[in-house]
């Protein structure tokens, strides 16, 4: 039996059946997820809303998301500008005039419209939300449905196994090729998962999965990050998304 037999492949409907009852507490958890958007937002007056919208963009791989990083990229460089061009006094503060008043309206604007603009994207990197455009397909295709279905599966148990790895190992979690009943949604454990299986799930070169339990095994303690092992063993940066898309790490 191929590993796409296996628990980690099973159809969405198994998740949509387990979640139909209400939400349970690691959906509730997950809400939080990604609230430092917001922070930086605030924290830094607007000076850095470009952030998030950056970020956010790299995730979702969106014209959309494209677009706003690129409009408040714009913004914050505008402000940057004001802010130099600003006129001080010789104690070296700024002073009160026609150029600070208009700096300091951009950078309201951009914090009050910034949490509004970015509050869907955040839902839909960090919730598996899908945006407009993606919740048009979602309604009519059964495919994109699963697949929406199966990677908020994953993020449910990457939490899981973030909370109680004991637990997580006993599911098999990230273990396809180890068979058991419990759907997570098409993880590989990169601490654990042999080199086929790694390859297999996350839909990479078999000398790449290789270099990852090399890797693995030359330091001879567990990877903590998904980011550490991609630093670490050196991989093609083409396969990165892919990697995370699929990787749990169980300690």
């Amino acid at each position: 039996m191929g590993f796409k037999d296996q628990k980690s492949f099973k159809p969405a409907g198994h998740h949509a059946h387990s979640t139909s009852h209400g939400v349970g507490p690691l959906e509730q958890k997950a809400r939080v997820r990604g609230f430092w958007y917001y922070l930086v937002l605030v924290a830094t007056a607007g000076a850095f809303a470009w952030v998030p919208f950056l970020h956010a963009a790299l995730r979702l791989k969106t014209a959309k998301a494209r677009r706003f990083a690129l409009i408040f990229g714009g913004l914050d460089a505008l402000m940057y500008v004001l802010l130099a061009i600003t006129p001080r006094s010789d104690q070296g503060q700024t002073v009160d005039g026609p150029i600070s008043t208009v700096g300091g309206l951009l950078a309201l604007g951009v914090v009050i419209v910034g949490c509004l603009m970015v509050t869907p994207l955040r839902r839909m990197v960090y919730d598996g939300v899908p945006g407009d455009d993606q919740g048009q397909l979602a309604n009519t295709d059964p495919a994109v449905r699963a697949a929406l279905a199966a990677r908020a599966r994953r993020d449910e148990t990457r939490k899981l196994a973030a909370d109680d790895p004991l637990l997580a190992r006993e599911l098999h979690v990230g273990r396809p090729d180890l068979g058991g009943s419990y759907d997570d949604g098409g993880l590989v454990d990169l601490n654990g998962a042999p080199a086929p299986v790694i390859a297999e799930v996350c839909g990479i070169p078999l000398d790449v999965a290789g270099t990852i339990v090399d890797t693995r095994s030359r330091r001879g303690t567990p990877f903590t990050s998904v980011d550490e092992v991609l630093v670490v063993a050196d991989l093609p940066v083409s396969a990165w998304d892919r990697i995370r898309d699929r990787a749990v790490l169980i300690p």
